[in-house]
């Protein structure tokens, strides 16, 4: 997929963990987990913009295009 989420990378760099960013912006641990692992086919805005406010981050460190 094109579409590459860091998410994983950014929790790391964060020290969080994901049951505590999850609590922070109302997702369940799974649905986030699914995001994690690439295997989401959409966000919402608001979930984004839910994951920049508590990971004091921007969308791009979140989402990378891998054109190849």
């Amino acid at each position: 997929m094109p579409i590459i989420v860091t998410l994983d990378v950014v929790l790391a760099q964060r020290k969080m963990k994901l049951g505590e960013l999850a609590e922070r912006v109302d997702l369940t641990p799974a649905n986030l987990s699914i995001l994690k692992t690439g295997k989401a086919k959409a966000i919402r805005f608001s979930t984004l913009e839910a994951l920049c406010r508590e990971l004091n981050c921007q969308p791009g460190d979140l989402l990378h295009h891998d054109p190849d």
